[in-house]
């Protein structure tokens, strides 16, 4: 809930709640507030959590809107609701639930090599995603479902049946969200499992961003020899992830960290697929008349950092705060130095 503060003589006095207002009172379709959350769940709404998107449904009116794992190979459902649902609502998503516990390793990856529109296998996807050492067996994917219900804070038809069926035993919880009007302008409040944590975007942080190798071999020297931080195509809005004076870790696919950076302007567009960040760089960059790229191995990231990584996402979490980040800056100036 949002509330004004009341102030009288410089006294905080009083809390004022205000008013808040469902998503069909903008009169727009149910397709606008899912497409609104399907692009920002994995990456703003659950910042800092290690859930790898599996696949998103495509057609109405068959599967919840979001699959997810986690790092132990649960399966994660998100379904999403415009309006006062009720219990058909919860219904049919439990429906879904129940769908998706039975499918097979097999059925469960060629789901999401269509959506990723790549051959490569859902074990070996997770587990590059995740850092993890080995693969995880197939047999241990899709071994537990959960259900999430993202609704209405003011649905309360919809959250007493989400309530029923989570005391009887069943993994369903309810994520609310509020819309605000406020001077004119539109504001969404949402609140995300487990403590909603989120990294305050006026403090400093350290952000390992990736270098979208896959997407151009090449992108990475537009960034050295530009002192810019680039992101491409699909993955150019995790730019507004990072701001100014942020430090910023370049993260080259099959290598490792190969340099380090402070971001010193806002963002620009380069062209339609391409923006970007002026950078100061930190550390020794990469020459490519070298016949190597020196880097810092992952593993010395994690083994350096003591945190582990989810290595799926073009921006890495967790976030590093500013005097961690400073620490791996010196860490990696030694490191590449002295190789």
């Amino acid at each position: 809930m949002l509330y004004k503060i009341e102030e009288q003589a410089t006294v905080f006095k009083k809390l004022e709640p205000l008013e808040f207002k469902d998503f069909s009172s903008f009169g727009k379709l149910a397709d606008n507030l899912e497409n609104l959350i399907a692009s920002s769940i994995l990456d703003v709404l659950f910042e800092e959590a290690r859930l790898m998107p599996a696949f998103q449904r495509k057609q109405r009116p068959v599967g919840a809107d979001i699959y997810a794992l986690n790092e132990i190979g649960e399966l994660l459902l998100f379904s999403l609701k415009r309006s006062t649902d009720g219990e058909d609502a919860v219904n049919q998503a439990l429906r879904y639930m129940q769908n998706a516990g039975q499918w097979s390793y097999q059925k469960l990856e060629e789901k999401f090599i269509r959506h990723s529109q790549n051959e490569t296998s859902l074990v070996q996807a997770h587990k590059e995603a995740f850092g993890l050492e080995h693969e995880l067996e197939p047999e241990k994917m899709n071994n537990k479902q959960h259900l999430l219900v993202i609704g209405s804070a003011a649905d309360q038809s919809l959250i007493s049946h989400v309530d029923y069926w989570k005391k009887n035993g069943i993994s369903i919880y309810y994520l609310p969200y509020r819309f605000y009007e406020l001077a004119g302008e539109n504001y969404f409040e949402f609140f995300a499992l487990p403590h909603d944590q989120h990294k305050n975007p006026r403090v400093v942080k350290g952000v390992i961003f990736d270098t979208n190798r896959r997407w151009d071999e090449n992108s990475i020297w537009s960034m050295i020899d530009n002192s810019r931080l680039e992101a491409y195509g699909d993955a150019k809005n995790f730019v507004h992830d990072i701001h100014v004076d942020d430090i910023v870790f370049f993260s080259h696919e099959w290598c490792g960290l190969i340099a380090a950076a402070k971001v010193k302007g806002e963002i620009k567009v380069l062209d339609s697929e391409t923006l970007y960040r002026d950078v100061e760089f930190l550390t020794p960059t990469p020459n490519r008349k070298d016949n190597r790229m020196l880097a810092m191995p992952f593993s010395q990231v994690k083994l350096k950092t003591g945190k582990t990584f989810f290595w799926a996402r073009t921006v890495k979490i967790p976030y590093l705060s500013k005097s961690e980040a400073l620490e791996l800056v010196e860490v990696l100036n030694n490191y590449l130095y002295q190789t």
